[in-house]
């Protein structure tokens, strides 16, 4: 099972493949040892595409994805920035930023050294941001994709976990981390994107002995007992 330290703060600490992670509360990953930020399916102009399709959603997730970021590269510093696939919403995002947007972007990835990991809606780096694209990482005993396949020592994306907590009157719904120690599943950063349970069959085919769950509520993260966990009902079609 993954285990999760109190390493003299409040924080919470995961340790992964003999790794250690500090989770943040607004879903990110900061590995200090490498000097690493981990964000994972931003979906950059999810707002456009759908308004693209005739479903006209308000024009400022991009803004509001990149301020998160840019919040968590000035709280941390950090010498390299993974963006674990999906970091756009489809081929034609880049084509859509706005100026300013674009600009921000560019900021970001001349700041450090910026990985652009391949997604199933972005399976190519952007051509004129910056950073650098790739597959898979590895960096020492870890390794970096984007859909999860369970290997040891590996921080995955693409399944966006979220965890329905139970509560007085109603249920909470938080963005999670979910992990056994050997793996790492991180939930999506971006604003517009929805998530899936954590007790959806999915996350069993990755984690086939079980796993911890970890909500993130924008500000902290915590250990959520399996008990308090519930299930979302799906329509089968």
């Amino acid at each position: 099972m993954s285990l999760a330290l109190k390493a003299g703060s409040p924080d919470t600490f995961l340790c992964v493949a003999g790794e250690m992670f500090l989770p943040t509360g607004q879903g990110a990953l900061w590995w200090e040892r490498e000097r690493t930020l981990v964000v994972s399916d931003l979906h950059l102009e999810k707002g456009s595409s759908y308004a693209r399709r005739g479903q006209l959603l308000p024009p400022y997730d991009t803004g509001a994805t990149l301020s998160l970021v840019e919040q968590l590269v000035r709280q941390f510093q950090p010498d390299r920035v993974i963006s674990l696939g999906d970091s756009f919403h489809d081929r034609r995002s880049e084509a859509r930023l706005s100026p300013d947007d674009r600009s921000r972007i560019r900021t970001l990835t001349a700041a450090t050294q910026w990985h652009w990991v391949e997604g199933n809606h972005d399976p190519d780096p952007p051509a004129d941001l910056g950073g650098q694209g790739a597959k898979v990482l590895h960096l020492g005993a870890c390794v970096f994709r984007h859909e999860p396949t369970g290997e040891v020592g590996e921080i995955a994306g693409h399944l966006h976990p979220v965890a329905k907590i139970a509560g007085r009157g109603r249920a909470l719904r938080r963005k999670a981390f979910i992990t056994d120690g050997s793996s790492l599943v991180m939930p999506s950063l971006g604003t517009f994107t929805g998530g899936l349970n954590v007790l959806h069959q999915a996350m069993d085919e990755i984690f086939h002995q079980g796993a911890m769950v970890f909500a993130a509520n924008g500000t902290s993260v915590s250990l959520i007992e399996r008990r308090a966990l519930r299930p979302d009902k799906y329509i089968n079609a």
